[in-house]
């Protein structure tokens, strides 16, 4: 059984954010690979599954969807050449949640996850670096 440490939100990197990422969208079935790697699988309609990496903070054709699902807004912030991502919620249409990154996928994923699970986020202590 895996010990669990609380992380900020905006701190979260590598199979640490990807796992919460992956708590946060409901994805199915998490495990975790020796090498610390998120991992999801997926059941086929046939009966058979598949297995896959789960790297939304690193992988367009898993991050990109989320980003038109949750409606994040990316801006690049020029002169610190880094990302800053928004997604609209709380309790008025004002409010929402920021996370910035060095990478638009990693500032969308953080504010994902901030925007489901909060400011603070409990993950296994072996996906963190």
């Amino acid at each position: 059984m895996s010990d669990f440490v609380e992380v900020k939100t905006q701190d979260l990197e590598g199979a640490a954010l990807d796992w919460a990422v992956a708590k946060a969208t409901n994805a199915p079935e998490l495990k975790i690979s020796a090498r610390g790697t998120v991992i999801c699988t997926y059941e086929i309609p046939e009966g058979s599954c598949w297995t896959s990496f789960y790297e939304p903070s690193t992988d367009w054709s898993q991050g990109g969807p989320l980003i038109e699902k949750y409606g994040v807004s990316l801006d690049c912030i020029a002169p610190l050449n880094s990302w800053e991502a928004f997604v609209w919620g709380g309790p008025s249409a004002c409010n929402g949640f920021i996370a910035e990154a060095e990478t638009p996928l990693i500032a969308a994923c953080r504010a994902i996850v901030a925007s489901v699970l909060g400011d603070t986020v409990s993950v296994p202590r072996e996906l963190l670096p």
